[in-house]
Protein backbone atom coordinates (compact mmCIF):
# COMPACT_ATOMS: atom_id res chain seq x y z
CA UNK A 1 0.00 0.00 0.00
CA UNK A 2 1.23 3.51 -0.69
CA UNK A 3 0.03 7.10 -0.85
CA UNK A 4 0.05 8.39 -4.43
CA UNK A 5 -1.20 11.88 -3.67
CA UNK A 6 -1.66 13.88 -0.48
CA UNK A 7 -3.54 17.15 -0.26
CA UNK A 8 -3.86 19.22 2.92
CA UNK A 9 -6.14 22.22 3.37
CA UNK A 10 -5.86 24.28 6.56
CA UNK A 11 -4.11 21.40 8.31
CA UNK A 12 -1.65 22.56 10.97
CA UNK A 13 0.65 25.16 9.35
CA UNK A 14 -0.45 24.44 5.79
CA UNK A 15 -3.07 26.60 4.13
CA UNK A 16 -2.71 24.34 1.10
CA UNK A 17 -0.23 21.58 0.39
CA UNK A 18 -0.28 19.15 -2.54
CA UNK A 19 2.39 16.50 -2.88
CA UNK A 20 2.69 13.56 -5.28
CA UNK A 21 4.32 10.46 -3.84
CA UNK A 22 5.31 7.00 -5.02
CA UNK A 23 6.30 3.67 -3.58
CA UNK A 24 9.77 3.28 -2.11
CA UNK A 25 11.37 5.70 0.35
CA UNK A 26 10.74 9.44 0.49
CA UNK A 27 12.49 11.75 2.94
CA UNK A 28 11.12 15.18 3.88
CA UNK A 29 14.11 17.35 4.76
CA UNK A 30 13.95 20.67 6.56
CA UNK A 31 14.80 22.61 9.69
CA UNK A 32 13.15 21.69 12.95
CA UNK A 33 9.76 23.35 13.36
CA UNK A 34 9.27 23.84 9.61
CA UNK A 35 6.33 21.41 9.30
CA UNK A 36 7.85 18.07 8.27
CA UNK A 37 6.08 16.10 10.97
CA UNK A 38 2.73 17.66 10.03
CA UNK A 39 2.80 15.73 6.75
CA UNK A 40 3.34 12.37 8.44
CA UNK A 41 0.79 13.27 11.09
CA UNK A 42 -1.88 13.86 8.43
CA UNK A 43 -1.29 10.44 6.84
CA UNK A 44 -1.31 8.79 10.25
CA UNK A 45 -4.56 10.52 11.17
CA UNK A 46 -6.30 8.87 8.21
CA UNK A 47 -5.30 5.52 9.68
CA UNK A 48 -6.07 5.97 13.40
CA UNK A 49 -8.33 9.07 13.54
CA UNK A 50 -6.01 10.43 16.19
CA UNK A 51 -2.76 12.37 16.39
CA UNK A 52 0.41 11.08 18.02
CA UNK A 53 1.13 14.63 19.22
CA UNK A 54 -2.12 16.04 20.64
CA UNK A 55 -5.19 14.55 22.30
CA UNK A 56 -7.81 16.75 20.61
CA UNK A 57 -8.50 17.79 17.03
CA UNK A 58 -8.42 21.55 17.59
CA UNK A 59 -4.66 22.01 17.13
CA UNK A 60 -4.81 20.16 13.78
CA UNK A 61 -6.85 22.99 12.27
CA UNK A 62 -4.84 25.96 11.02
CA UNK A 63 -5.31 28.94 13.30
CA UNK A 64 -8.23 31.06 12.08
CA UNK A 65 -9.73 28.33 9.88
CA UNK A 66 -13.03 26.55 10.56
CA UNK A 67 -11.97 23.08 9.51
CA UNK A 68 -9.12 21.06 8.05
CA UNK A 69 -9.26 18.72 5.07
CA UNK A 70 -7.00 15.76 4.39
CA UNK A 71 -7.34 14.14 0.97
CA UNK A 72 -5.36 11.24 -0.35
CA UNK A 73 -5.19 8.76 -3.21
CA UNK A 74 -4.11 5.27 -2.14
CA UNK A 75 -2.74 2.42 -4.20
CA UNK A 76 -3.21 -1.12 -2.92
CA UNK A 77 -2.03 -3.68 -5.41
CA UNK A 78 -4.08 -3.08 -8.56
CA UNK A 79 -6.72 -1.09 -6.70
CA UNK A 80 -6.82 2.70 -6.36
CA UNK A 81 -9.03 4.53 -3.88
CA UNK A 82 -9.47 8.04 -2.55
CA UNK A 83 -10.16 9.23 0.98
CA UNK A 84 -11.28 12.62 2.17
CA UNK A 85 -11.49 13.52 5.85
CA UNK A 86 -12.97 16.72 7.23
CA UNK A 87 -11.63 17.55 10.70
CA UNK A 88 -13.77 19.79 12.90
CA UNK A 89 -13.21 21.07 16.40
CA UNK A 90 -16.84 21.65 17.45
CA UNK A 91 -18.74 18.95 15.57
CA UNK A 92 -18.27 15.39 14.37
CA UNK A 93 -15.68 14.73 11.70
CA UNK A 94 -16.93 13.45 8.36
CA UNK A 95 -15.31 11.39 5.63
CA UNK A 96 -15.80 10.35 2.02
CA UNK A 97 -14.57 7.20 0.31
CA UNK A 98 -14.09 7.39 -3.46
CA UNK A 99 -16.02 10.67 -3.52
CA UNK A 100 -19.15 9.00 -2.24
CA UNK A 101 -21.68 10.36 0.22
CA UNK A 102 -20.36 11.59 3.58
CA UNK A 103 -19.93 8.87 6.21
CA UNK A 104 -18.85 8.77 9.84
CA UNK A 105 -15.12 9.24 10.25
CA UNK A 106 -14.71 5.84 11.86
CA UNK A 107 -16.13 4.18 8.74
CA UNK A 108 -12.78 4.72 7.00
CA UNK A 109 -10.82 2.79 9.62
CA UNK A 110 -8.94 -0.03 7.97
CA UNK A 111 -8.79 1.58 4.53
CA UNK A 112 -5.39 3.18 5.11
CA UNK A 113 -2.97 1.23 7.29
CA UNK A 114 0.09 2.99 8.67
CA UNK A 115 2.74 2.52 11.31
CA UNK A 116 4.34 5.71 12.62
CA UNK A 117 7.34 5.99 14.90
CA UNK A 118 8.13 9.41 16.34
CA UNK A 119 10.35 10.77 19.14
CA UNK A 120 7.25 10.96 21.34
CA UNK A 121 7.20 7.15 21.32
CA UNK A 122 9.96 7.10 23.90
CA UNK A 123 7.08 7.62 26.34
CA UNK A 124 5.90 4.09 25.48
CA UNK A 125 8.76 2.95 27.69
CA UNK A 126 9.18 5.84 30.11
CA UNK A 127 5.67 7.29 30.29
CA UNK A 128 2.39 6.63 32.07
CA UNK A 129 0.25 3.49 31.57
CA UNK A 130 -2.29 5.43 29.52
CA UNK A 131 0.26 5.83 26.72
CA UNK A 132 0.81 2.08 26.48
CA UNK A 133 -2.95 1.42 26.64
CA UNK A 134 -3.47 3.80 23.76
CA UNK A 135 -0.76 2.08 21.72
CA UNK A 136 -2.39 -1.30 22.27
CA UNK A 137 -5.88 -0.01 21.51
CA UNK A 138 -4.82 1.67 18.27
CA UNK A 139 -3.11 -1.51 17.09
CA UNK A 140 -6.24 -3.45 18.10
CA UNK A 141 -8.41 -1.19 15.93
CA UNK A 142 -5.95 -1.34 13.03
CA UNK A 143 -6.22 -5.12 13.05
CA UNK A 144 -9.97 -5.30 13.72
CA UNK A 145 -11.66 -1.95 12.90
CA UNK A 146 -14.94 -2.83 14.64
CA UNK A 147 -13.02 -2.82 17.93
CA UNK A 148 -13.26 0.96 17.68
CA UNK A 149 -16.84 0.44 18.86
CA UNK A 150 -15.61 -1.95 21.58
CA UNK A 151 -13.38 0.77 23.00
CA UNK A 152 -15.97 3.53 22.56
CA UNK A 153 -18.64 1.48 24.33
CA UNK A 154 -16.38 0.88 27.31
CA UNK A 155 -15.49 4.58 27.53
CA UNK A 156 -19.19 5.53 27.37
CA UNK A 157 -20.16 3.10 30.14
CA UNK A 158 -17.19 4.11 32.28
CA UNK A 159 -18.19 7.77 32.02
CA UNK A 160 -21.78 7.00 33.09
CA UNK A 161 -20.68 4.78 35.97
CA UNK A 162 -18.18 7.36 37.22
CA UNK A 163 -20.88 10.04 37.15
CA UNK A 164 -23.11 7.83 39.30
CA UNK A 165 -20.32 7.04 41.76
CA UNK A 166 -19.49 10.73 42.04
CA UNK A 167 -23.10 11.65 42.72
CA UNK A 168 -23.26 9.02 45.50
CA UNK A 169 -19.97 10.07 47.08
CA UNK A 170 -19.82 11.28 50.64
CA UNK A 171 -22.62 9.27 52.21
CA UNK A 172 -25.29 10.18 49.66
CA UNK A 173 -25.68 6.55 48.55
CA UNK A 174 -29.37 5.59 48.47
CA UNK A 175 -31.31 2.49 47.50
CA UNK A 176 -31.96 4.16 44.16
CA UNK A 177 -28.23 4.62 43.63
CA UNK A 178 -27.64 0.96 44.51
CA UNK A 179 -30.14 -0.35 41.99
CA UNK A 180 -28.83 1.91 39.24
CA UNK A 181 -25.21 1.07 40.05
CA UNK A 182 -25.92 -2.65 39.77
CA UNK A 183 -27.25 -2.05 36.26
CA UNK A 184 -24.13 -0.10 35.28
CA UNK A 185 -21.95 -2.75 36.91
CA UNK A 186 -23.41 -5.28 34.51
CA UNK A 187 -22.88 -3.04 31.49
CA UNK A 188 -19.34 -2.18 32.51
CA UNK A 189 -18.36 -5.77 33.31
CA UNK A 190 -19.48 -6.89 29.86
CA UNK A 191 -17.77 -4.00 28.07
CA UNK A 192 -14.59 -4.44 30.12
CA UNK A 193 -14.44 -8.17 29.41
CA UNK A 194 -14.77 -7.62 25.66
CA UNK A 195 -12.08 -4.93 25.67
CA UNK A 196 -9.57 -6.82 27.81
CA UNK A 197 -9.99 -9.95 25.69
CA UNK A 198 -9.37 -7.93 22.54
CA UNK A 199 -6.27 -6.33 24.06
CA UNK A 200 -5.01 -9.67 25.29
CA UNK A 201 -5.34 -11.18 21.82
CA UNK A 202 -3.44 -8.30 20.19
CA UNK A 203 -0.62 -8.49 22.73
CA UNK A 204 -0.35 -12.25 22.26
CA UNK A 205 -0.05 -11.79 18.50
CA UNK A 206 2.39 -8.91 18.83
CA UNK A 207 4.75 -10.70 21.21
CA UNK A 208 6.90 -12.68 18.70
CA UNK A 209 7.13 -9.73 16.30
CA UNK A 210 8.19 -7.39 19.12
CA UNK A 211 10.95 -9.83 20.10
CA UNK A 212 12.00 -10.27 16.47
CA UNK A 213 12.27 -6.53 15.86
CA UNK A 214 14.37 -5.96 18.99
CA UNK A 215 16.69 -8.79 17.99
CA UNK A 216 17.12 -7.27 14.53
CA UNK A 217 17.84 -3.78 15.87
CA UNK A 218 20.37 -4.86 18.51
CA UNK A 219 23.13 -7.40 19.04
CA UNK A 220 20.55 -9.86 20.36
CA UNK A 221 22.14 -10.20 23.79
CA UNK A 222 18.86 -9.35 25.54
CA UNK A 223 15.28 -10.32 24.87
CA UNK A 224 12.15 -8.24 25.29
CA UNK A 225 8.67 -9.19 26.42
CA UNK A 226 5.39 -7.38 27.06
CA UNK A 227 3.11 -8.50 29.90
CA UNK A 228 -0.46 -7.34 30.41
CA UNK A 229 -1.01 -6.06 33.95
CA UNK A 230 -4.66 -6.10 34.92
CA UNK A 231 -6.33 -4.06 37.64
CA UNK A 232 -8.80 -6.94 37.88
CA UNK A 233 -6.01 -9.31 38.90
CA UNK A 234 -4.72 -6.80 41.44
CA UNK A 235 -8.19 -6.43 42.96
CA UNK A 236 -8.63 -10.19 43.12
CA UNK A 237 -5.25 -10.59 44.79
CA UNK A 238 -6.46 -8.41 47.69
CA UNK A 239 -9.19 -10.88 48.57
CA UNK A 240 -7.69 -14.18 47.44
CA UNK A 241 -4.21 -15.66 47.30
CA UNK A 242 -5.28 -17.73 44.31
CA UNK A 243 -6.22 -14.94 41.96
CA UNK A 244 -5.98 -15.79 38.26
CA UNK A 245 -3.30 -13.57 36.75
CA UNK A 246 -4.07 -12.00 33.39
CA UNK A 247 -0.66 -11.97 31.72
CA UNK A 248 0.49 -12.24 28.15
CA UNK A 249 1.75 -15.79 28.54
CA UNK A 250 -1.45 -17.18 30.06
CA UNK A 251 -4.87 -17.83 28.57
CA UNK A 252 -8.03 -16.04 29.56
CA UNK A 253 -11.24 -17.91 30.08
CA UNK A 254 -14.33 -16.96 28.12
CA UNK A 255 -15.68 -13.43 27.90
CA UNK A 256 -18.56 -14.61 30.09
CA UNK A 257 -16.15 -15.86 32.77
CA UNK A 258 -14.24 -12.58 32.74
CA UNK A 259 -17.52 -10.67 33.01
CA UNK A 260 -18.37 -12.59 36.18
CA UNK A 261 -14.92 -11.87 37.59
CA UNK A 262 -15.42 -8.15 37.01
CA UNK A 263 -18.84 -8.22 38.68
CA UNK A 264 -17.39 -9.92 41.73
CA UNK A 265 -14.52 -7.42 41.86
CA UNK A 266 -16.97 -4.49 41.61
CA UNK A 267 -18.92 -5.87 44.57
CA UNK A 268 -15.76 -6.29 46.64
CA UNK A 269 -14.57 -2.76 45.87
CA UNK A 270 -17.95 -1.04 46.30
CA UNK A 271 -17.00 0.76 49.52
CA UNK A 272 -13.72 2.12 48.16
CA UNK A 273 -15.29 3.27 44.92
CA UNK A 274 -18.08 5.10 46.73
CA UNK A 275 -15.55 6.79 49.00
CA UNK A 276 -13.47 8.02 46.07
CA UNK A 277 -16.29 8.53 43.56
CA UNK A 278 -14.52 6.78 40.67
CA UNK A 279 -14.22 3.33 39.11
CA UNK A 280 -11.10 1.67 40.50
CA UNK A 281 -11.14 -1.51 38.43
CA UNK A 282 -11.26 -1.97 34.67
CA UNK A 283 -9.22 -1.74 31.47
CA UNK A 284 -8.84 2.02 32.01
CA UNK A 285 -6.48 1.24 34.91
CA UNK A 286 -4.49 -1.57 33.25
CA UNK A 287 -0.92 -1.41 32.01
CA UNK A 288 1.51 -3.19 29.72
CA UNK A 289 4.84 -3.92 31.39
CA UNK A 290 7.77 -3.94 29.00
CA UNK A 291 10.59 -6.23 30.12
CA UNK A 292 14.18 -6.10 28.91
CA UNK A 293 15.74 -9.34 30.01
CA UNK A 294 14.27 -9.96 33.45
CA UNK A 295 14.02 -6.28 34.44
CA UNK A 296 11.32 -3.70 33.64
CA UNK A 297 12.48 -1.46 30.80
CA UNK A 298 11.00 1.53 32.62
CA UNK A 299 13.57 2.66 35.14
CA UNK A 300 16.23 0.09 34.19
CA UNK A 301 16.87 0.46 30.46
CA UNK A 302 19.46 2.94 29.24
CA UNK A 303 18.41 5.76 26.92
CA UNK A 304 19.63 3.82 23.88
CA UNK A 305 17.91 0.65 25.04
CA UNK A 306 14.67 2.56 25.66
CA UNK A 307 14.78 3.91 22.11
CA UNK A 308 15.30 0.39 20.77
CA UNK A 309 12.42 -1.03 22.85
CA UNK A 310 10.03 1.71 21.71
CA UNK A 311 11.10 1.39 18.08
CA UNK A 312 10.72 -2.40 18.31
CA UNK A 313 7.11 -2.00 19.40
CA UNK A 314 6.38 -0.04 16.22
CA UNK A 315 8.40 -2.29 13.91
CA UNK A 316 6.77 -5.29 15.58
CA UNK A 317 3.37 -3.72 14.88
CA UNK A 318 4.40 -3.33 11.24
CA UNK A 319 5.35 -7.01 11.05
CA UNK A 320 2.06 -8.02 12.67
CA UNK A 321 0.01 -5.96 10.22
CA UNK A 322 1.94 -7.48 7.33
CA UNK A 323 1.21 -10.95 8.69
CA UNK A 324 -2.46 -10.10 9.20
CA UNK A 325 -2.95 -9.30 5.51
CA UNK A 326 -0.39 -10.87 3.19
CA UNK A 327 -2.18 -10.06 -0.07
CA UNK A 328 0.01 -8.21 -2.60
CA UNK A 329 0.10 -4.48 -2.01
CA UNK A 330 -1.48 -4.66 1.45
CA UNK A 331 1.58 -3.87 3.56
CA UNK A 332 1.09 -0.78 5.73
CA UNK A 333 2.79 2.54 5.07
CA UNK A 334 5.81 2.88 7.35
CA UNK A 335 6.62 6.37 8.67
CA UNK A 336 9.67 7.36 10.69
CA UNK A 337 9.79 10.87 12.13
CA UNK A 338 13.35 12.08 12.71
CA UNK A 339 14.39 8.66 14.01
CA UNK A 340 17.83 8.09 12.50
CA UNK A 341 19.31 11.13 14.27
CA UNK A 342 18.77 9.39 17.61
CA UNK A 343 20.49 6.13 16.64
CA UNK A 344 24.14 5.13 16.49
CA UNK A 345 25.67 4.03 13.20
CA UNK A 346 25.09 0.33 13.83
CA UNK A 347 21.40 0.75 14.68
CA UNK A 348 20.94 3.11 11.72
CA UNK A 349 22.21 0.43 9.38
CA UNK A 350 20.04 -2.25 10.94
CA UNK A 351 16.93 -0.05 10.75
CA UNK A 352 17.68 0.86 7.14
CA UNK A 353 17.76 -2.85 6.26
CA UNK A 354 14.37 -3.35 7.90
CA UNK A 355 12.55 -0.39 6.34
CA UNK A 356 13.96 -1.08 2.88
CA UNK A 357 11.54 -4.01 2.63
CA UNK A 358 8.45 -1.78 3.05
CA UNK A 359 6.42 -0.81 -0.01
CA UNK A 360 6.37 2.83 1.05
CA UNK A 361 8.48 4.56 3.69
CA UNK A 362 7.98 8.22 4.59
CA UNK A 363 10.80 9.76 6.60
CA UNK A 364 11.70 13.13 8.05
CA UNK A 365 15.16 14.47 8.80
CA UNK A 366 16.65 17.82 9.72
CA UNK A 367 19.67 17.04 7.54
CA UNK A 368 19.94 14.49 4.76
CA UNK A 369 23.13 13.08 6.26
CA UNK A 370 21.04 11.49 9.04
CA UNK A 371 19.62 9.03 6.49
CA UNK A 372 21.92 6.06 5.79
CA UNK A 373 23.33 6.09 2.26
CA UNK A 374 22.22 2.49 1.80
CA UNK A 375 18.60 3.62 2.00
CA UNK A 376 17.88 5.13 -1.38
CA UNK A 377 15.23 7.81 -0.92
CA UNK A 378 13.62 10.55 -2.93
CA UNK A 379 14.24 13.94 -1.32
CA UNK A 380 11.56 16.59 -0.80
CA UNK A 381 12.60 19.87 0.82
CA UNK A 382 10.12 21.33 3.29
CA UNK A 383 10.02 25.14 3.37
CA UNK A 384 7.75 27.52 5.30
CA UNK A 385 4.21 26.80 4.18
CA UNK A 386 5.07 24.27 1.51
CA UNK A 387 7.62 22.05 -0.24
CA UNK A 388 10.20 22.22 -3.01
CA UNK A 389 12.27 19.60 -4.85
Amino acid sequence: MYVEMLSLSDFRTYEQLDVSLSNGATVFVGANGIGKTNILEAVGYLSTLSSHRVSSDGPLIRFGAERALVRTKLVRGEQRSSLELEINDSKANRARINRGSPVRARDILGVCRTVLFAPEDLSLVKGDPGIRRRFLDELMVALVPHHSATRSEYERVLKQRNALLKSARGGRFTSGHEATLEVWDQHMAQAAARLVHARFDVLRRLQPHFARAYGELTDGSKVVRADYQSSLEAAEAEVSENAAYIAAETALGSVEDTTLRYLEAFRNSRKKELERGISLIGPHRDDVQLLLGSAPAKGYASHGESWSVALSLRIGSYYLLCEDDSTPGATPILMLDDVFAELDRQRRAKLADIVATAEQVLLTAAVLEDIPEALEARRINVVPGGISE
